[in-house]
């Protein structure tokens, strides 16, 4: 298999380390674990370097959509201002509130920030190159690579459920209290529709594995798995907390929620928890739905391809935040129970049945691709139809009898009596 164009460069530096440490005497098992460790602490820059850019185009792209200024005094077009906010909150006041349980207090954010680093384990970010590495065959351009890396990130994204919890409980604030328990209301429900999505996913892959999920996809798994691909990603949009669905920490009604006694750097790792777990969420919906690394040209890097495709999912992301209004705790949770966990059922049914009379019919995603995604693609289009109209005959149902209450309210009301401070001034 020839080489991937890009990927070479960190072959041979692979490779040269591999030989290096064996020439000063390391055994293989300790280079194993050494280039674990590297390979590690690689992926954890990588987020942070991805969640500086982040910070500073999501506030370019709103300075954008809102007709104002974004930041541009730090450095050319601004881009320093990342940095101008990470020394900020090291050297700004860390404060305990009285009575806290300051062990989990100050676990929490740390907790936070460390579950949304380690999903990026598990993504891969470039094919196997093929060749030989120093005795070792080359895997994929991935921190691991899991039979199982599906399940693990859903592992580990419910990791900051706990961190929320602990925080909320161990700041002895009532208000961070309720701030967290209707945090994890949120989060957990938004789960459901999450794994029924990846479940209507991985039964037509057949595999859990990342770096397969790509390999198998002759035909993007966007256009065959359009409704899962979108309830997946509304269920990333609460599951990381962002517009509409930042109801975790609603300032005007909750106090910030759940964060609210936090300061200085362990506010900001809550802070970045939320960004690095938003971009991996735009990253296993590239890997999962837009054929990850793969691009019309082969001259392009397959690790450039990859975030291509993962910051134009994060822009609409952006778009998303910047332009709709926030959804009330009562509507955030129905929009969930009522009508993204049926349409995942349904989705799960629809796909069950027709997938299997496809390939019974021959026509199945191995035998022609092209012919059973595009009867895929027709049905998840007749299913979001069936949806969106099920959804609006319900709102319009709502805003009758809402309607009815008020206009039954007004004929009960007496009127006000007319008095000389409410009559109309003569010559009026």
């Amino acid at each position: 298999m020839p080489q991937i164009p890009g990927n070479d460069i960190l072959i041979a530096l692979a490779t040269w380390l591999r030989q290096w440490l064996l020439t000063i005497g390391l055994d293989p098992a300790s280079i194993d674990i050494l280039m674990a460790v590297i390979r590690a602490l690689l992926l954890g820059t990588l987020a942070l370097l991805v969640f500086m850019l982040i910070t500073w185009l999501e506030r370019k792209v709103v300075a954008r959509i809102q007709d104002r200024i974004g930041p541009n005094l730090a450095g050319p077009w601004g881009l320093l201002q990342p940095i101008a906010d990470g020394i900020k909150a090291i050297t700004k006041e860390d404060t305990t509130p009285d009575g806290a349980d300051v062990t989990i207090f100050n676990a929490s954010p740390i907790v936070a920030g460390v579950a949304a680093l380690l999903v990026y384990a598990v993504i891969p970010f470039g094919p196997n190159p093929g060749g030989d590495c120093a005795g070792t065959p080359c895997g994929p351009l991935t921190g691991t690579d899991m039979s199982i890396g599906l399940f693990y990130i859903l592992a580990v994204g419910a990791v900051s459920l706990i961190a929320v919890l602990m925080a909320g409980w161990s700041s002895n604030n009532k208000y961070a209290l309720l701030g967290s328990f209707r945090a994890v209301a949120e989060l957990l429900s938004y789960e459901v529709p999450q794994v029924l999505s990846i479940t209507a996913m991985v039964m037509i892959a057949g595999t859990m594995n990342m770096t397969r999920l790509v390999e198998v996809q002759s035909v993007p798994f966007i256009f065959p798995l359009f409704v899962t691909a979108l309830v997946f990603f509304i269920s990333g949009i609460a599951e990381s907390g962002r517009s509409p669905f930042d109801l975790v920490e609603a300032e005007s009604e909750i106090v910030a929620g759940y964060h609210i006694e936090y300061s200085g750097m362990k506010f900001s790792l809550f802070f970045l928890g939320e960004f690095v777990h938003a971009f991996a969420v735009c990253a296993v919906v590239t890997t999962v739905f837009l054929n990850g690394w793969v691009g019309p040209f082969s001259f392009v890097p397959p690790w450039i391809w990859f975030f291509i495709k993962s910051f134009a999912v994060f822009f609409v992301m952006m778009w998303i935040k910047f332009t709709m209004p926030r959804f009330r705790i009562d509507q955030l949770m129905a929009f969930n129970w009522k009508f993204l966990v049926p349409v995942s059922l349904v989705n799960l049914l629809v796909l069950a049945v027709l997938d299997t009379v496809l390939r019974m019919m021959g026509l199945g995603r191995a035998a022609n691709p092209w012919v059973w995604g595009l009867i895929l693609f027709a049905a998840n289009l007749l299913m979001l139809f069936i949806a969106l109209w099920a959804l609006g005959r319900a709102a319009r149902r709502t805003r009758s009898t809402e309607r009815r209450i008020v206009a039954r309210m007004d004929d009960v009301t007496p009127a006000a009596p007319v008095t000389a401070a409410s009559a109309p001034a003569a010559g009026n």
